[in-house]
């Protein structure tokens, strides 16, 4: 690559930063040969759907949790449905906009209806000041989301839960191995629910796992992730075929090896991104609380237009040229889709807006190398620069 070009981004007609894609996630802790011994011995065992290998799992998750109960199921979507019918919820349930819209998916497949907060500024979780604003004589139920591993301010949450005489529940799919002051995530609310899709630091290739203190809760979803079905063909409730496979059980198995290693990694890769690009005008990044670990499932920045000098989606356009994989996580917020739009009470949510309409997210996985994270840094600083000396070449003409 010559001076010349290696100054001028992609977007501009410089040569890619990347010859070859750099994805911005790729499965984590993905066993070898082991998982195939596993594999025959399922086959061989003629039981292939919540057996042996998801028990294991369900003990080995509580365990690493220090959590009473664990219910595996086949997905965090299923989970959160499961536990929000377990309750008997009826009314309104406060939730972040800003968020994976399976969230709010789960009020609706209960005929729950959500009341969207605002998020923190800085943590870019559920604002406990924006949940007080939302209760009312209707609430039935908060729902907080560990957003991108970074624990939301759940002691708060929770008094706030309690003074209201009211279940909390998290959407705890981003935060497996996530701490608050040393305790575990899956400790907290009513229950906490995780997911293991391909995307996650714990893969079972799909699936979810509910964590919860409660037995009796616990063996209310356990039925239910059978068909509402206890065994005796007569069921207790309109449940769901929400059972894991041992295959994918088996998976997360492996998987948890190794898992307090890949989020120390990612955390490494976090704190790499941060030092070199907070330097740049116009980024900045989402604030971990002291005492809280986060598993760090993604990294994002936000972008301000005025001080970088281009819009977020201008830097995602001249990443993905760079052959840099990047997303907008989440654009737009659950209150702008169209199957919410009609629900949302129209209160503003400020915070959301700005964040939803800013944020860019970067590659991390626990194997993506230092070389590649300066490289990808490198980019956006040469993306920043081209935009700097473009705003100034207009400023000496005007």
């Amino acid at each position: 690559m010559s001076v010349l070009s290696a100054n001028i981004p992609a977007i501009a007609g410089g040569r890619p930063m990347f010859e070859e894609r750099v994805p911005i996630v790729s499965p984590e802790g993905l066993p070898g040969e082991e998982f195939l011994h596993d594999v025959r011995k399922i086959l061989n065992s003629r039981q292939l759907t919540n057996a042996t290998f998801v028990r294991r799992l369900e003990e080995a998750a509580e365990e690493y949790l220090g959590v009473a109960h664990c219910v595996a199921v086949s997905s965090c979507t299923a989970g959160l449905v499961l536990t929000l019918q377990a309750l008997d919820l009826q009314g309104e349930v406060i939730l972040p906009s800003f968020t994976f819209h399976a969230s709010a998916h789960s009020l609706l497949w209960n005929g729950l209806k959500p009341v969207f907060a605002d998020c923190d500024p800085e943590t870019f979780c559920v604002d406990p000041r924006s949940i007080k604003l939302q209760l009312s004589a209707r609430t039935a139920a908060i729902l907080a989301v560990h957003l991108f591993g970074n624990p939301a301010s759940i002691v708060e949450i929770q008094t706030i839960a309690s003074d209201a005489s009211i279940p909390l529940i998290c959407d705890a799919a981003h935060a497996f191995g996530s701490d608050i002051n040393c305790r575990r995530v899956g400790n907290f609310g009513v229950a906490e629910v995780f997911s293991f899709s391909p995307t996650k630091l714990l893969v079972a290739g799909e699936g979810g796992m509910i964590a919860t203190r409660d037995a009796d809760l616990a063996r209310k979803l356990r039925i239910a992730r059978n068909y509402g079905d206890s065994g005796n063909y007569d069921p207790e409730s309109a449940g769901l075929n929400a059972r894991m496979s041992e295959f994918h059980a088996a998976l997360a198995i492996h998987g948890l090896n190794g898992l307090d290693a890949r989020i120390d990694r990612r955390n490494h890769i976090r704190r790499q991104y941060e030092q070199r690009l907070g330097a740049i005008p116009g980024l900045s990044f989402q604030h971990i609380p002291p005492g809280n670990r986060s598993s760090c499932k993604d990294f994002a920045v936000l972008i301000d237009e005025a001080a970088f000098g281009k819009s977020r989606d201008w830097l995602c356009d001249a990443l993905e040229k760079e052959n840099i994989q990047v997303r907008r996580y989440f654009y737009p917020p659950v209150h702008r889709q169209k199957l919410y739009r009609d629900i949302w009470d129209k209160r503003p949510l400020p915070v959301t807006e700005s964040i939803s309409d800013s944020i860019l997210n970067l590659p991390i996985y626990s194997t993506l190398a230092d070389e590649s994270v300066e490289k990808i840094c490198d980019a956006i600083l040469r993306c920043h620069e081209f935009a700097r000396k473009k705003k100034l070449t207009r400023a000496q003409r005007a």
